[in-house]
């Protein structure tokens, strides 16, 4: 979904971005890339907590609909886009004790969970290395 997302920037400060369909969701940047990324980040772990919070998501609103909103007067409005995360599956995985040990070591070295090191490792084809020309056991 794409909602709209108020630009804003005072002389001598960072880029802000503040979302009318989301109270008190707001993030900024020091330059306008930097504001825009920070912006779809904000956006989709707002999101996201609102989901979790099991709260129902806002219909977009249209630039006519916020057309004589006050923030509107002083900022540009863009668009973000933003998806719902996926829904999180819990998985139980058999290994040797020194396999998880070495996969924690990797994760707190990489500033993980071993959730998100074993997944990220596995979606980037890195879970095989060091098993190469062996037969990988589990």
């Amino acid at each position: 979904m794409e909602y709209i997302a108020y630009l804003h920037k005072d002389k001598g400060s960072d880029f802000g971005v503040s979302f009318p369909d989301f109270p008190g969701c707001v993030t900024a940047g020091r330059t306008l890339e930097e504001a825009r990324e920070m912006a779809v980040e904000a956006l989709t772990l707002h999101i996201a907590g609102m989901i979790e919070d099991g709260e129902a998501l806002p219909e977009p609103s249209t630039l006519d609909q916020l057309a004589h909103e006050p923030a509107m007067k002083s900022a540009v409005a863009f668009l973000v886009s933003a998806e719902a995360p996926e829904k999180t599956v819990r998985v139980n995985i058999t290994a040797r004790e020194s396999q998880i040990e070495a996969i924690d070591r990797l994760a707190r070295k990489a500033g993980m969970t071993r959730s998100a090191y074993m997944v990220q490792s596995a979606v980037r084809g890195r879970a095989g290395e060091g098993t190469r020309g062996r037969r990988a056991s589990g």
